[in-house]
């Protein structure tokens, strides 16, 4: 699915609703370490990732934008640094340049004021007013690949995010976990509705049927009990 189009896709659905539709499907999320927060809140992001490595100079970011191609995301790996700012207002404005729809950092941002008049999505860990003071060996993987936490993001990935946090996926999976996605939402949403118009989630779910049934049989689990029914509160 081409950047576009993906991210009207992404406009209605959460990353909690991608990762339901994972769990669902048996597809492996990569899911960033808690604590990434978007440095405007509200947003939302979805797109092919833009991978590169940092390693102490902005100008591998300048190289990884020379063949960039618009729609996608640039994903930053400064190994979840906190003791520097490695992304600031020039780089942001660069990336927007290029057509790029955000970034997402592993590690922390500076010029934050700067960075919200921009109002590019921009997700980090963090701030820092330094920015980098060293100049580390460049490996030759800087612009084909990123670590992310305890995985690596890829060229040809796809990479959604919101206030709730960020997840990579193989693009290959995209359609089906965008398309199950929007299926637990539908479902959610009468069940949400329901539940507005007086009808309690526990009637909805068959709460007391799944009681008598756990009394005869305890190791009978909620989850069991709501694949039978088809009800969406858990996987």
């Amino acid at each position: 699915m081409e950047a576009q189009p993906l991210s009207r896709a992404f406009s209605e659905l959460s990353t909690p609703l991608i990762a339901d539709a994972a769990l669902r499907l048996k597809v492996p999320p990569r899911i960033a370490p808690p604590g990434i927060r978007p440095i405007t809140p509200n947003q939302l992001l979805a797109g092919p990732a833009l991978p590169v490595r940092h390693f102490g100079s902005v100008d591998v970011f300048l190289e990884v934008m020379q063949d960039a191609q618009p729609g996608q995301i640039l994903i930053i790996d400064n190994g979840g640094r906190l003791d520097e700012g490695c992304i600031g207002d020039l780089t942001a404005l660069e990336a927007e340049h290029c057509g790029l729809a955000g970034i997402i950092v592993w590690g922390a941002h500076r010029d934050t004021p700067e960075l919200r008049q921009i109002r590019l999505p921009i997700f980090s860990y963090g701030t820092c007013p330094s920015g980098p003071q060293r100049l580390d060996p460049r490996d030759s993987s800087a612009l084909r690949s990123a670590r992310f936490g305890d995985f690596v993001v890829e060229a040809g990935d796809v990479v959604f995010a919101d206030d709730d946090g960020c997840l990579f996926v193989s693009a290959e999976r995209v359609d089906d976990l965008l398309r199950v996605a929007h299926e637990i939402r539908q479902r959610e949403r009468h069940q949400a509705d329901a539940i507005k118009s007086g009808r309690s989630l526990r009637e909805q779910l068959e709460f007391a049927r799944y009681l008598e049934k756990r009394g005869t049989d305890p190791g009978y689990t909620f989850r069991e009990h709501l694949r039978k029914i088809s009800g969406a509160i858990e996987e």
